[in-house]
């Protein structure tokens, strides 16, 4: 009996100095433990997802961005490469050069796809999409040869083209976005761009320029600052 009770006596001295863990974790505590384990889950899967989402923007902005160098690049070294190349038209000498607003067109020795040689006729153009953003596409086609080719270069919210020209009777020049079809090649062409709510703008200066003159009773006359090309053969480049 003496050492049923000493025995008694040491439970309940025990269970005073250790009583959780004898009786564990309670309903309300290990409900507190999985909430927290779940906030703590939750913050880092978010922020595992919003840092995700941060590097693929900043990489698809990086893409965007690396295409638009490619394609101002295209475009420049079109324009500088560009040959006042001329046509007969009913006994007419007119250039290739076309410009307007929303297209351009004009000769080059150099090609988008670069396998192809000699002198190429270039058109840019800009069309609007499904999206209503606007488009600009280029084609390429060899003068004389049928087959065509092209393709997109770039989309923004709004693309336009304007050309510096001085008359042959101005003494200051002027930007317009419509020369005369054939007639003359302006000094500068400059390519204005909307992306979201910046709007900038490109110049690119013309290499070769001037303007045709019709002689009455004669043949036409360049007064380009180059030789005219109406014996220019297609050369490799």
């Amino acid at each position: 009996m003496h050492k049923k009770a000493k025995a008694y006596l040491a439970e309940i001295k025990r269970e005073r100095l250790f009583p959780a863990s004898e009786k564990g974790f309670t309903m309300l505590e290990l409900l507190i433990a999985i909430t927290l384990l779940a906030l703590i889950v939750g913050i880092t899967m978010g922020a595992m997802r919003i840092g995700s989402r941060s590097v693929t923007a900043a990489e698809k902005r990086m893409d965007v961005q690396e295409r638009f160098r490619t394609v101002i690049s295209i475009i420049d070294a079109q324009i500088q490469s560009q040959v006042p190349l001329t046509y007969d038209e009913q006994g007419n000498k007119l250039y290739y050069f076309r410009s307007e607003g929303k297209a351009l067109r004009f000769c080059t020795n150099y090609s988008i796809w670069g396998g192809q040689k000699g002198y190429v006729i270039v058109d840019y153009k800009v069309d609007r999409d499904d999206t209503g953003r606007e488009v600009l596409y280029a084609g390429e086609q060899t003068p004389g040869v049928e087959g065509r080719r092209e393709t997109r270069l770039l989309d923004a919210a709004d693309i336009s083209f304007e050309y510096f020209h001085k008359d042959l009777t101005e003494e200051q020049g002027k930007w317009s976005d419509y020369l005369s079809p054939g007639t003359s090649i302006p000094e500068k062409i400059r390519i204005r761009i909307m992306q979201g709510t910046r709007r900038f703008s490109l110049m690119f200066p013309v290499r070769v320029g001037g303007e045709i003159v019709q002689v009455e009773g004669g043949t036409p006359v360049s007064t380009a600052t180059t030789q005219n090309m109406k014996n220019i053969r297609p050369q490799s480049k």
